[in-house]
């Protein structure tokens, strides 16, 4: 078992900039690859970013490119997501997922969820 807990969430203008945070406890953090995904009022849940287990490469969706990058500490057992040049259409709860297989993410699929944090963008 694997839990996660997210962090950092709030409410920031257009333009700003926040950093989220995933806490993991439990089986070897470093064994998983680790995604975000956000789910917006009213949308389904898609995939935002992810990161290998050794952090060797990162992959995001084309809507956060160039503004959103995703990062990992494995001896804190953390998985981060900075953000900037924030939307209005950021506005999601955002969790952390991990997987030991990375194409599982395609899929909107993990093995562990995080419980959400919740991220608005007021324009």
């Amino acid at each position: 078992q694997v839990q996660l807990v997210d962090s950092g969430g709030g409410l920031v203008q257009a333009g700003g900039s926040l950093i989220l945070a995933c806490a993991a406890s439990g089986r070897t953090f470093r064994s998983y690859h680790m995604g975000w995904f956000r789910q917006a009022p009213g949308k389904e849940r898609e995939f935002v970013a992810a990161i290998t287990w050794n952090g060797g490469s990162t992959y995001y969706t084309d809507s956060v490119k160039g503004r959103f990058t995703i990062s990992r500490d494995n001896a804190k057992d953390t998985v981060y997501l900075q953000m900037s040049s924030l939307k209005s259409e950021d506005t999601a709860v955002y969790y952390c997922a991990a997987d030991d297989t990375l194409s599982a993410f395609s899929r909107l699929r993990a093995d562990y969820w995080g419980q959400g944090t919740q991220v608005t963008v007021s324009s």
